[in-house]
């Protein structure tokens, strides 16, 4: 069974991806400089504000004095993370016998985070007066999850989704298309094996993985990642809840603007006048690393011993989730009940999801009647998943090729080792001289044979 696994990176991995040239641009903003400030482990952003006066290049010995012994880990994991986003840039002395490396501040990056830490920063943006009608920040929450969940709904193609989700954008549709759904004629979309396995994601991961496709397909629809990228960290400084005129906005941040609104990281409204958009938390959190929690929702899910499984929410979404690996039986207002089956879980498998994705899922929304418990899904039930995972992998199937009758050892001999060469020998009988081969190689096999003798 093929393994397909979604790398869900964080937004700072983007950057550090992006060419010399986009980078050097992207730090020509203030603001960018600060946003990749704030993502820098504590040791690197020591190093960063340790520089930021110093013209001079730094080499990596009077660098690594800076270090006690039981810091070196740290220091290697700062200065890479520095290096891979050009805040560091590597100079060879060519002067010095040794030729060693010296460090200095990305010039740019230097003078751009001087002059905000000195006489701050203006957003391209202010926030509305306050005459018009915001909503409160719980109702915002409360819209964004919402708007996630039709997102994800719309995925998973469920009849909720096509009631509350009318119209997704030709953007967003495209981000899907790459990789979490299949176009087929007769079927309509798909889900693939990377589409059941992002499901199984949280939620952080999930908009991680969407806002990199959006970026990574941003050249096809004629917009210049940096710009994009830029525009997203900007968000990240915007207020949660206050309202910004969307004529501020150029054509293309309008068009960006609407399809995060899809997500829920933006709310649109409009008065008899203007319009404006409103970020929400996950607007606003965009340049948090994956690994902050704050932002997890509680669990919601007990795994009994006898495979019974009890959701506390009230939540469509939740129950689509489930229905992936197990068999839902009946749902109350506020409860979902079901049975992790083996039958459903081979069907899990086949869609490409693996036993150790269903265990972490079930880990990490575990209720917080349960999460506290070591451990907190029965051991019972974790081990018998893995083994009926492990049933599907025990025979291997491989398309081969059986010859016998050889005329003679020599030729029976001189085949197999015409075999080993390819490493296409899957079996051999030297008895009765018999073998078999893969298919790939039975061309190749039959025009050796028939020039023997």
């Amino acid at each position: 069974m093929p393994q397909v696994r979604i790398i869900a990176k964080n937004f700072m991995d983007m950057v550090a991806s992006l060419p010399a040239i986009k980078l050097d641009k992207l730090y020509d903003n203030a603001f960018i400089c600060e946003a990749i400030l704030r993502s820098l482990p504590p040791l690197a952003k020591k190093y960063v504000l340790e520089l930021l006066y110093i013209d001079d290049p730094l080499t990596v010995s009077s660098l690594e004095a800076w270090v006690l012994s039981d810091g070196a880990s740290k220091h290697r994991v700062a200065v890479d993370r520095l290096v891979q986003l050009r805040v560091f840039t590597e100079i060879a002395d060519s002067v010095c016998r040794k030729r060693e490396v010296t460090y200095r501040l990305n010039p740019m990056f230097q003078m751009n985070l001087r002059k905000h830490i000195v006489h701050g920063g203006v957003l391209p943006r202010e926030p509305m007066a306050a005459k018009i009608k915001l909503p409160s920040l719980e109702d915002l929450d409360i819209y964004a999850a919402k708007q996630w969940e039709c997102f994800l709904l719309h995925l998973i193609s469920s009849a909720e989704a096509e009631v509350t989700t009318k119209s997704i954008s030709p953007s967003m549709m495209k981000v899907f298309q790459r990789g979490l759904l299949s176009q087929k004629e007769k079927e309509g979309s798909r889900l693939t094996e990377s589409g059941f396995q992002f499901l199984l994601m949280d939620t952080n991961a999930q908009l991680w993985y969407i806002i990199r496709e959006y970026i990574t397909n941003s050249e096809d629809r004629g917009v210049d990642s940096a710009d994009l990228i830029s525009f997203l960290l900007e968000l990240s400084f915007h207020v949660t809840g206050e309202a910004y005129n969307m004529n501020t906005l150029s054509d293309i941040q309008r068009t960006t603007v609407k399809d995060l609104a899809d997500l829920g990281l933006i709310k649109l409204q409009q008065g008899m006048t203007d319009s404006w958009f409103i970020p929400t938390k996950l607007a606003t959190n965009l340049s948090i690393s994956l690994s902050d929690a704050s932002s997890r929702k509680e669990g919601y899910v007990v795994v009994e011993t006898n495979f019974r499984l009890y959701a506390y929410s009230t939540s469509k979404l939740h129950c689509e989730i489930l229905r992936l690996f197990a068999r839902i039986e009946y749902q109350l207002p506020n409860l979902i009940v079901g049975a992790i089956t083996k039958e459903n879980l081979y069907k899990a498998f086949s869609n490409g999801i693996t036993a150790d994705q269903i265990i972490l899922f079930l880990q990490q929304n575990a209720h917080p009647r349960v999460a506290e418990r070591v451990p907190s899904v029965p051991e019972n039930v974790t081990d018998q998943i893995r083994l009926w995972e492990s049933d599907l992998n025990r025979v291997e199937m491989t398309p081969a090729h059986f010859f016998d009758d050889f005329p003679s050892r020599d030729v029976f001999e001189a085949a197999c080792d015409f075999a080993r060469q390819y490493s296409s020998l899957l079996w051999e009988d030297s008895k009765k001289m018999r073998l078999i081969v893969k298919t790939e190689i039975y061309g190749h096999m039959k025009e050796f044979l028939s020039h023997q003798k």
